[in-house]
């Protein structure tokens, strides 16, 4: 009875280890190269023409975001960086910079997965602070906050159980308005769409 009692007590056990084993780790840390290509558009007031012809200058930035899965389908993903520093354009000019810092929250369902691959769309809202303006030799300045939706698909490519591969696209709206003189002059429509490759870790 004794013995019958220990083989059922080690099978349990052991179920219960492989079972916890199979369970997904509910973190995904991402590390990734983002490639930022702004729309660069703006809306001028009172008849100002030449605010139409302004354009915020692409780059590529290095980017870390973590995701926690509330269940295999649902995950919410917080991305972050560090200030980026964009130049300013009118007619191909540069007329100075600025820097932003925009941390974007997004709730994300993953597809199931297939051969490897595994889909996935979100939906997220963006705070941008904009900082460090310098247009026209401090004759324009821009409005220091933006709040605005975030979309996004992408795709992972599972390595193992803890490493994959990410491919990912967002649209973001990042909008301000632009100061002449104390005045608002005109709205600038920066609304990046973003490019993004990389590894990610799930622990």
């Amino acid at each position: 009875m004794r013995t019958m009692t220990n083989t059922l007590l080690a099978t349990l056990i052991a179920v219960a280890a492989s079972q916890a084993m199979a369970q997904e780790a509910p973190w995904l840390l991402r590390a990734r190269a983002v490639h930022i290509d702004p729309a660069g558009k703006s809306s001028p007031l009172g008849g100002n023409g030449a605010a139409d012809r302004i354009g915020v200058g692409s780059k590529t930035i290095p980017e870390v975001d973590i995701s926690y899965f509330f269940t295999p389908r649902l995950a919410a993903e917080l991305v972050l960086t560090y200030p980026q520093k964009h130049g300013v354009y009118l007619d191909g000019a540069r007329i100075g910079s600025f820097r932003h810092l925009p941390p974007t929250l997004s709730l994300q369902y993953h597809f199931l997965p297939a051969a490897g691959f595994q889909p996935y769309v979100g939906l997220g809202v963006n705070y941008t602070r904009i900082s460090k303006v310098k247009l026209l030799d401090g004759a324009a300045g821009l409005e220091k906050d933006s709040w605005g939706a975030a979309v996004q698909a992408g795709i992972d490519y599972r390595l193992n159980q803890r490493w994959s591969l990410n491919l990912d696209v967002k649209k973001v709206t990042i909008r301000s308005d632009v100061f002449v003189g104390g005045a608002t002059a005109s709205r600038v429509k920066v609304d990046p769409v973003l490019f993004g490759i990389g590894a990610g870790y799930r622990f």
